[in-house]
C-alpha cells in the first residue's frame, strides 16, 4: 500500500472541479448560386428553418449574406461532431460584430461555448471557417471528504498496483463478468485474474484481452461450484482483492462457495449481486464477515439481505445502510440516486450524485471493478468505496451530459473511468 503521504486527499471543502477546454475546428464552403437556388425555390419556408429573424432583417434577401452565414452554421455543426451536442442552424447565429467581423453565438444552453468564426468571399463561393472551445462535460460535482485517489509512482511497474481476482459469470450472464473485471483494470489495478466456469471459458478468453481469463471447475455448465473452493481460496491469497458475484448464478454449490469464502478468504473482498443472495441466503454469516468485505447492494438486495422490504429501505437509506454495516461487519454501498456507504463503525458517506442513466443493466457490475480495482492498489475499503462510488457516477454524469438520460451502456462507463480519475488527480484529490 502506498504511504499516505503519497496519495492526495480531498479536503472539507473541495470545490467544483472544472475540466480542461476541449478545442474544436470547422470549415465549409457553399455556393451563393445554390443557396439563391434554394431561395427561389422554397422561399420564406426555407429561410426561416435555417436563419434568426435577426440574421434576415441583416441579409435583406441579399445572396452572398445568405450563403456566408449558411456555410458558418456548417462550420459551427462540424465543430460538434463527436461530441453528442447538436445545435440545428437556426440556433446558430452569425451576425457581423461591432467592427464588422461576423459573430456567432450559440441560442439556447451554450455549455459555456467560445466560438469564432470567418466568412470569405470567392468566385460565388462563400467559404467559412469557425473555432469552437467549450468545458469537455461542464464541471464535476463535490468529491466526498473521503474520497481519494491511489498515487501512481514513476517508478512503479504493475505489481505495484496489485493484483484482482475476480469470480464472475455464468451460462447467459457472461457480460458482467467482463464488465466487472475490465472496470478493474481500467481503474488501475495491475494484474486483473477472471475466474470462470469451464464452458464459458472461450467466451472471456476472447472477449478479455487485457484480463487475464483463467478457466476453474464446474458443477453445471457455465456454474463454478463449491468443488473450486481451494483452487480459488489459492487464488485469492496471492491478491490484493477479491471480487466476487456479478453474473455468478443461483446454483446452490455455487452458493455455497461463495458464503465460505466470504468467511474465510484472507483478502479483503468486494460481493456484489449473486454473492449477496448468497450472503442472504446464510443467515449464519451475519456479523461474521469483518470490514475487510465491501457488499454493494441495491435496495432490494439490501432488503433481502435485513429481513425488509425495499420500501422500508428507502424510507430512511442512511438508516438501512448504517444498520445493515453494523448487523453484518462490512462496508455497506446502498445503490441508488446519491449512493450511501456505511462503515461498521458507524461512519457514513452520501455520494452527490443523482444519474438516471446509469439505471440499465450492468452499471452495477462496473461499480463493483471499479472499487476493487481502487482496493487492489491499496486503498481501504471504506476508502475505496466512497471513491468507487464517486469515480462511477462521475463518469456516469459525464456521458449523460452528451448522450441525455437515456441509452448509456454499461460498457460506454469503462473507458471513461480513467479519464474521471485523471481529472481528480488534477483537481489534487
Amino acid at each position: 500500500m502506498p504511504p499516505e503521504g503519497q496519495r492526495r486527499r480531498a479536503g472539507p471543502n473541495s470545490q467544483p472541479l472544472h475540466n480542461e477546454a476541449m478545442q474544436r475546428i470547422g470549415v465549409d464552403a457553399v455556393s451563393v448560386d445554390r443557396i439563391a437556388l434554394a431561395v427561389r425555390r422554397s422561399g420564406p419556408g426555407f429561410l426561416v428553418k435555417v436563419y434568426t429573424p435577426a440574421e434576415l432583417t441583416y441579409c435583406n434577401g441579399n445572396d452572398e449574406r445568405l450563403a456566408g452565414r449558411w456555410a458558418a452554421k456548417e462550420a459551427v455543426i462540424k465543430c460538434f461532431d463527436g461530441t453528442g451536442i447538436c445545435f440545428p442552424r437556426r440556433r446558430i447565429e452569425v451576425l457581423p460584430g461591432p467592427n464588422g467581423a461576423p459573430r456567432a453565438r450559440l441560442l439556447g444552453n451554450d455549455r459555456g461555448a467560445q466560438l469564432e468564426v470567418s466568412i470569405t468571399h470567392h468566385s460565388r463561393l462563400a467559404v467559412a471557417t469557425a473555432h469552437l472551445e467549450i468545458p469537455d462535460v461542464g464541471t464535476m460535482l463535490p468529491a466526498p471528504d473521503a474520497v481519494l485517489i491511489p498515487a501512481r509512482p514513476k517508478d512503479a511497474h504493475k505489481g505495484t498496483f496489485g493484483t484482482a481476482v475476480v469470480l464472475a459469470g455464468s451460462l447467459g450472464l457472461t457480460g458482467a463478468a467482463y464488465l466487472s473485471s475490465t472496470a478493474a483494470a481500467r481503474t488501475g489495478a495491475g494484474l486483473v485474474r477472471l475466474l470462470v466456469a469451464t464452458t464459458i471459458y472461450p467466451i472471456l478468453a476472447a472477449k478479455c484481452t487485457e484480463v487475464m481469463a483463467t478457466p476453474v471447475p464446474e458443477v453445471a455448465p457455465g456454474a463454478v461450484g463449491h468443488a473450486a473452493y481451494d483452487s480459488i481460496l489459492r487464488q485469492l491469497e496471492s491478491a490484493e482483492v477479491g471480487i466476487i458475484g456479478p453474473g455468478l448464478g443461483r446454483d446452490s454449490s455455487t452458493w455455497r462457495l461463495v458464503v465460505d469464502l466470504a468467511l474465510h478468504a484472507q483478502s479483503p473482498l468486494v460481493i456484489d449481486a449473486d454473492g449477496l443472495n448468497a450472503l442472504a441466503d446464510s443467515p449464519r454469516s451475519k456479523g461474521k464477515l469483518g470490514a475487510r468485505r465491501v457488499l454493494t447492494p441495491h435496495p432490494g438486495e439490501l432488503a433481502r439481505l435485513t429481513g425488509k422490504t425495499a420500501d422500508a429501505i428507502n424510507a430512511d437509506r442512511p438508516g438501512a445502510a448504517r444498520k445493515a454495516a453494523r448487523e453484518w461487519g462490512a462496508v455497506v454501498v446502498l445503490k441508488g440516486a446519491r449512493t450511501i456507504v456505511a462503515h461498521p463503525d458507524g461512519r457514513t458517506s452520501e455520494d452527490p450524485h443523482e444519474v438516471p442513466a446509469l439505471a440499465s443493466g450492468g452499471t452495477g457490475d462496473v461499480l463493483s471493478g471499479i472499487i476493487g480495482g481502487l482496493m487492489a492498489q491499496g486503498s481501504d475499503p471504506f476508502t475505496a468505496a466512497v471513491t468507487g462510488v464517486y469515480v462511477h457516477a462521475a463518469a456516469g454524469r459525464r456521458i449523460a451530459e452528451r448522450f441525455g438520460d437515456s441509452g448509456l451502456l454499461a460498457g460506454d462507463l469503462l473507458p471513461e473511468i480513467p479519464l474521471v480519475m485523471n481529472l481528480l488527480r488534477q483537481g489534487g484529490l
